[in-house]
């Protein structure tokens, strides 16, 4: 308790120092003179700087301070305040953001990727009018996901990758104003609910929700609502299920990446789709049958195609040429005729339990990209 009391009088007592001495200081704006106690509290919490960064942060010229950049206010735009943080690669320690970050008001970008930075997100950066990009990917914080981040109508970028965030997600994060998505490596655990991504005004093009628990069905309306993705990356979580038909409509997808999951079935027509894509990731699953041959076909752009690690049985001549071109790996499945695949008694095992996926018949027949019941420019193999 006596600790915790000289900690407080300790801080309060920094505080009015800094402010005393910024008083003495000359400003190029009164702006900078706010956040110029600001700035020194946190120095003062720093407890480790390997790159001596923070020896820069001294006297008034705040727009000099190493990691800090100034511009004109988008309320004035004859002052002059502090618009935005890049700490990347500082490999700075403290035991808290809360108390600075929030306290900039005038910041529209903050990025501080790989640090050593600890704690929990404060709920009072839904303050921060400008702010619109935000960066805390690869550090150490913790606790659940920070839903201060909800309703910044600002804010279209969001990347707290690499930490120890866990339990759910909101679902509204999915349809507000964001753009950039990375909650990828974390410990994140839930269902993808069913109506994730239902707002029309969804246009996040860049989503990777990788390396976490998420469980169950990918969603059948996800593909639709969020069809701007460039980049899919589903990878190593805890999904089941089959791949529903509608991943379609991922056209604008570049990336998709649901490797290193427990998803299964056979593979949808409709995949052929994804016009655009160029990597494609469904290895170490437990797909099976054949791999259609409009999906090696249609998919031009394709540079990486892994299927390895599931229990496909028939590859046929166009994608026979992918694999002779290095482009689709089929290593560890039951296509016996090929070399590196399952033993027949492991794959007989697999095929004795039967594994049936809802609306299978529109994994051969619906195609999003084209009009209902319209063939394919390849022939399909039945």
């Amino acid at each position: 308790m006596m600790n915790s009391i000289f900690a407080k009088l300790l801080f309060s007592t920094l505080c009015m120092i800094f402010v005393l001495k910024a008083e003495s200081l000359v400003f190029a704006d009164q702006r900078l003179s706010i956040v110029y106690p600001v700035i020194q509290k946190f120095k003062s919490l720093i407890t480790s700087d390997p790159l001596g960064v923070t020896k820069t942060w001294i006297g008034s010229d705040i727009c000099n301070y190493k990691g800090f950049y100034c511009d004109h206010p988008p309320d004035n735009n004859s002052a002059i305040a502090l618009a935005s943080i890049d700490f990347n690669g500082f490999h700075l320690s403290a035991p808290t953001l809360n108390g600075f970050i929030d306290n900039l008001p005038d910041i529209a970008l903050f990025h501080a990727n790989s640090n050593n930075f600890i704690g929990t997100i404060t709920s009072q950066i839904t303050k921060l009018p400008y702010l619109y990009e935000l960066d805390l990917s690869n550090n150490q914080f913790s606790g659940a996901f920070p839903i201060a981040v909800l309703g910044m109508k600002s804010l279209t970028f969001l990347d707290i990758r690499f930490n120890f965030f866990s339990g759910g997600v909101p679902q509204q994060i999915f349809t507000q104003n964001l753009e950039v998505l990375f909650i990828n490596n974390n410990l994140l655990t839930q269902n993808l609910p069913e109506n994730l991504g239902i707002s029309s005004s969804t246009h996040i093009f860049l989503l990777t929700l990788a390396n976490n628990k998420f469980m169950g069905p990918i969603p059948r309306n996800l593909p639709k609502a969020l069809s701007s993705l460039s980049e899919v990356v589903l990878l190593n979580n805890e999904l089941t299920g089959c791949l529903p038909h509608e991943i379609g409509y991922f056209q604008e997808a570049i990336v998709f990446d649901v490797g290193n999951n427990q998803l299964t079935g056979p593979l949808p027509f409709s995949l052929s789709c994804l016009e655009k894509v160029e990597v494609v990731n469904l290895a170490s699953n437990m797909f099976y049958g054949m791999v259609p041959e409009v999906v090696c076909a249609e998919l031009v752009n394709l540079v990486n195609f892994s299927l390895s690690d599931n229990y496909f049985t028939h590859v046929g001549p166009f994608c026979r040429m992918l694999i002779q071109r290095g482009v689709l790996d089929v290593g560890k499945n039951c296509i016996h005729d090929l070399p590196f695949q399952r033993s027949m008694e492991e794959c007989a095992q697999f095929y004795a339990q039967p594994r049936m996926c809802p609306f299978m018949w529109f994994h051969s027949f619906i195609l999003p990209c084209k009009f209902p019941f319209q063939k394919s420019s390849v022939s399909s193999i039945p």
